[in-house]
């Protein structure tokens, strides 16, 4: 039997911490697909695919192995966040171990969500739960993954107005994330099972051209607490890691916009939303980036702190 090592280098750490950071972004884009091609009931209970059958049988065909493949990967993941609990515990790093301990328990509460959602006919609220638990897990294991490559965690890089922007700019993508759910589960894609007939459309009841109007008014304002940030980080000597975090994060919301724009005025081909919920894990993503580059590794000082004089020896 093999011997696991008592301690993990900060390498073999940060590896396995950005393989679960991937896992759970993956496995976003993998349920949206589920949801997409009307796979979500390919298995019509849980924790079984069917009543007989923990696996999906030929009856099932290629919806049952689209829900069984994402059932799969819930374990593959699950697999990840054990080995990364595992190697932040017997390393040095106690400051990861709590985003270590929440984002392994984020997947048998995803697990139970995913099969309350199956034995609710993929009612859309619990659709839009299951999304947006996802969501904080990416945020989650992104920040694990970002403070595993650096020593420690140190004070705040920015004076703080900035870091309330900062924080503005996380709370009004929580905003966006949510109310994209809403529009989701207001239209088309909400969670129903188009190749059923019989079956009347699950829908959370809202004007899908109001709350459409409500999401890009959301991410308007999102886009203008940005490109603020950015501007005022450019006109200080704000750190470079955290411009560069507001850059990239601008980028990712343009091309999330164009995206956004395009799908709704092709009347939601697949093909852009399930690429519409690859960017939204990309949004999520690269926002944790954002909030954790304002403070620096345990060895720097605040940008509002001056540094202490050197005293003189007798």
């Amino acid at each position: 039997m093999p011997v696991l090592p008592t301690s993990f280098s900060p390498a073999t750490v940060s590896r396995l911490a950005l393989a679960n950071a991937v896992a759970n972004g993956l496995i976003v884009v993998t349920g949206g697909l589920v949801r997409l091609t009307g796979s979500g009931l390919g298995c019509p209970t849980w924790p079984r695919c069917t009543d007989d059958s923990f696996v999906t049988t030929p009856e099932m065909a290629g919806h049952g192995l689209i829900e069984f493949g994402n059932r799969l990967l819930t374990f593959v993941l699950a697999a990840v966040a054990i080995a990364t609990l595992v190697a932040v515990w017997r390393s040095p790093r106690r400051d990861l171990r709590a985003l270590a301990v929440v984002t392994f328990l984020g997947i048998p509460a995803q697990a139970a969500l995913g099969g309350v959602t199956v034995l609710t006919g993929l009612n859309p609220w619990t659709v839009a739960a299951h999304f947006l638990v996802s969501a904080v897990l990416v945020a989650l294991a992104t920040t694990l993954w970002l403070r595993s490559r650096e020593p420690g965690v140190g004070r705040p890089l920015l004076r703080r107005p900035f870091v309330l922007l900062v924080w503005g700019i996380a709370a009004t993508t929580a905003v966006v994330l949510a109310i994209g759910t809403v529009v989701t589960g207001s239209g088309p894609h909400s969670g129903d099972v188009p190749d059923d007939p019989d079956a009347a459309p699950v829908r959370m009841g809202f004007d899908p051209e109001l709350v459409s109007q409500l999401h890009a008014d959301a991410v308007f304002l999102l886009l203008g607490l940005t490109i603020a940030l950015l501007v005022a980080l450019h006109a200080t000597d704000a750190p470079d890691r955290v411009r560069r975090a507001a850059r990239d994060l601008l980028v990712v919301q343009l091309a999330q916009g164009v995206v956004g724009y395009v799908q709704y005025f092709t009347e939601l081909p697949v093909a852009l939303v399930l690429l519409h919920m690859l960017g939204a894990v990309l949004i999520t993503a690269f926002t944790a980036r954002l909030v954790w580059s304002a403070r620096g590794p345990a060895s720097d000082v605040p940008l509002d702190t001056p540094a202490q004089p050197a005293v003189a020896s007798r």
